[in-house]
């Protein structure tokens, strides 16, 4: 929030097994004293069939080799950052920030630098306006988003009030699944670095 002097969040409501997030998000948003938007995307359930969307699917513990985790919804973050830049458009608003990072890559492709480059152009041509797409926890690991959490003042507040788990626990989680594993993991090495 440092870096603009007006913030706007904006959040999706896909159908998510853990839409708990979806509350915890309006909650920091409130805290914060930013503008927080609700969009509804849960279409996604329409023409996807993964573990976050269906209830009746179980969430892998474990990172397949041969194939994306059954966690991936497909198209998720090219939705997320398109309605965003349409949101975004409408209200003259020239930078979007997103969340997504690839240092402690599980998978996910629309994740990586190279989707977020090639969207920001496809984006700044098809809406013909000039977008910048802000990935600032692109090449950070868990340890080091601790460590920037810790930084900026806000370690309780992501430790405790934030939603990884994927089975929508809100803070530790449920420990199991594979978003749970590199939060935590992320947060030993930060602790043990820090001592």
């Amino acid at each position: 929030m440092k870096n603009f002097d007006e913030v706007e969040t904006l959040c999706f409501d896909y159908g998510q097994r853990h839409s708990i997030e979806l509350e915890a998000a309006r909650s920091i948003a409130e805290k914060a004293g930013v503008q927080f938007t609700l969009l509804n995307l849960d279409l996604l359930k329409q023409i996807t069939h993964n573990s976050l969307t269906d209830q009746a699917m179980d969430v892998e513990e474990n990172k397949p080799d041969n194939r994306p985790p059954n966690t991936l919804v497909e198209g998720r973050n090219m939705l997320f950052l398109t309605f965003a830049a349409i949101f975004a458009k409408g209200k003259d608003i020239p930078n979007l920030v997103t969340g997504v990072g690839q240092a402690d890559y599980s998978g996910y492709p629309d994740c990586r630098d190279e989707f977020v480059r090639s969207l920001n152009q496809t984006l700044n041509l098809s809406m013909d306006y000039n977008f910048t797409i802000h990935t600032p926890l692109m090449w950070k690991s868990k340890q080091e988003i601790w460590a920037l959490s810790d930084e900026l003042g806000v370690f309780d507040l992501v430790r405790t009030q934030t939603v990884t788990c994927y089975n929508g626990i809100k803070g530790a989680g449920c420990g199991h699944c594979p978003a749970c594993q590199l939060r935590k993991n992320g947060l030993k090495s930060y602790l043990k670095q820090k001592a």
